[in-house]
């Protein structure tokens, strides 16, 4: 058992009195002071009248013994902005500058020093801005040493990513320790992390086939799991965005969880964030092969995505409130319906049904993988699946994606897209097909992410006009198995996927970049992934 309190007492003495908690005269006398101002208070109120002040921020009574000799109330106010007036402002504005919550090792192997780091960079005039393209330059300078495919590249290049994760947490304390947001900030912050992780796997496969090994299929298999991952996260928190409560009893038993500290660190490390993720792959770059460092990849983004998606399921099924408008469009922009779609969806009834929109979805996903990957190379059929894909795709829309489950919807329909795009491309056994396909991806995915942090920062997805053009999730993956069948085997369904993959990067970024350089773009701090 802890050490009791003693009740305090007045001192003896004449003239003393008690303020008691939530006095009038005690709130005027007294302002509630942080914790660590409460020994410069006793410390002066050793000297006279003032007996004992506690006053400690939350929600606990205020109490205030005041004398009538040298030290009444106006004296413990004095007391108190003299004892406010010796805190370090500065350790204060460096521990503020580390986010509230980080990864294990982002809180312990790299906050600890990277503070330090962003006061260095703000005391000579950089910008966070600044500190992120430095982070971007190291990561693809990385990128360019795996790319090399020697052993002495493949150091160089896990501790120059090391470097560039460093930077990349600095950049954040730096803004939040100088308070500089902008709105090329947020874009920056919102894009540069996806760029450098998946440009470093361009590099890792570069120099794997540099020595003998192609594993640009493993390097695209883990890229779209990442970017799955990545949407899960999204979708999840889109559809419960609007939620004022814990109404889940899963949700509950999360917080209950996080009161028991050992808890917390292994379900941060379990879901395998940036920090954990970026120094695996950097360790096992250094020491091992890229064919590794894919495995590995793999299997861990695997398990975390069973963790996390399992555990959001239960929410989801347990969770009473209903989802809101807001959370519905969201989804909706969070699908990337394209014209075929849409057309199905303004005429077929909407689904009843709790669980049909997803089983829907995920029906449709199904027939379309499941074609690419088994249906002869080049069928027809194959094209026939993708005219199926899109009705489902439809049908799945057709009305308000409020239902428990909806959420899964977009990241069925992503996996359709991007598994669709690899199968196909590493089956057509065209030479560099997959390295183009990995290019069409890195397009693609960029308009999700871009999309999502732009419902973040409240001003709704990207103009339909952008989403028609480059043709939706269906139109895009009924295209690629149309290419496939025109173009068995041949070399140009790598030049048709090349040039696919250009038309929409450059649709894309250009809108991309229009909107995040307007004026009317939302000056979003987004804290992005756990690191």
């Amino acid at each position: 058992m802890g050490r009791r309190r003693r009740p305090l007492r007045p001192p003896p003495g004449a003239g003393l009195r008690r303020f008691p908690a939530g006095r009038r005269e005690a709130r005027s006398g007294l302002r509630p002071l942080p914790r660590g101002q409460r020994e410069g208070l006793r410390r002066v109120a050793a000297g006279g009248g003032v007996r004992r002040v506690r006053a400690p921020v939350r929600r606990r009574a205020l109490t205030v013994w005041a004398g009538a000799g040298p030290y009444g109330v106006a004296g413990a106010r004095a007391a108190a902005e003299s004892a406010r007036d010796q805190v370090d402002d500065e350790a204060v504005r460096l521990r503020s500058a580390v986010k509230a919550h980080d990864g294990f090792f982002t809180t312990y192997g790299i906050s600890p020093y990277s503070r330090y780091i962003a006061r260095w960079c703000a005391r000579r005039g950089l910008t966070p801005n600044q500190v992120t393209t430095a982070s971007l330059i190291t990561a693809l300078i990385a990128a360019g040493a795996a790319a090399t495919g020697t052993r002495g590249g493949y150091v160089a290049a896990g501790i120059l990513l090391l470097v560039s994760f460093v930077l990349d947490c600095t950049d954040g304390q730096l803004a939040r320790y100088s308070l500089q947001y902008s709105t090329m900030g947020a874009w920056l912050d919102a894009t540069f992390d996806r760029a450098k992780e998946y440009a470093y796997y361009a590099g890792l496969a570069i120099g794997a086939v540099r020595g003998g090994d192609d594993v640009w299929t493993l390097a695209l298999g883990a890229m779209v799991l990442q970017a799955c991952r990545h949407v899960v996260d999204f979708s999840f928190n889109e559809a419960n965005h609007d939620a004022v409560a814990n109404t889940s009893p899963t949700a509950a038993l999360s917080d209950k969880l996080d009161s028991v500290g050992w808890t917390v660190w292994a379900r941060r490390m379990i879901v395998l964030p940036i920090g954990e993720r970026w120094a695996m792959i950097a360790v096992l770059t250094a020491l091992t092969t890229p064919r590794v460092v894919f495995y590995a990849l793999l299997v861990g983004c695997s398990l975390a995505a069973c963790y996390t998606t399992a555990g959001r399921l239960l929410r989801s099924l347990t969770r009473k409130a209903r989802r809101t408008d807001r959370a519905a469009r969201a989804l909706a922009d969070l699908a990337d319906s394209g014209p075929l779609a849409q057309g199905v969806a303004a005429v077929a009834p909407g689904l009843r049904g709790g669980f049909t929109v997803p089983v829907v979805a995920l029906l449709g996903t199904l027939v379309m993988i499941g074609a690419a990957l088994f249906l002869p190379y080049g069928s027809w059929l194959t094209v026939a699946a993708a005219a199926v894909y899109a009705l489902l795709s439809g049908l799945a829309v057709a009305r308000p994606l409020k239902g428990a489950l909806d959420w899964l919807v977009p990241p069925f329909f992503r996996a359709g897209e991007y598994v669709t795009i690899l199968v196909l491309a590493a089956r057509s056994d065209v030479p560099h097909a997959v390295p183009a396909a990995f290019g069409l991806v890195s397009a693609v995915a960029y308009h999700h992410y871009d999309t999502v942090y732009r419902i973040r920062g409240g001003t709704g997805a990207p103009p339909q006009w952008l989403v028609r053009t480059i043709g939706g999730h269906e139109g895009r993956t009924a295209l690629v198995a149309v290419l496939a069948a025109v173009l068995t085997h041949t070399s140009g369904f790598t030049t048709a996927l090349t040039a696919l993959a250009a038309a929409v990067a450059l649709v894309v970024l250009v809108e991309s970049i229009r909107f995040w350089v307007s004026s009317s773009a939302p000056a979003v701090h987004d804290e992005g992934e756990l690191a």
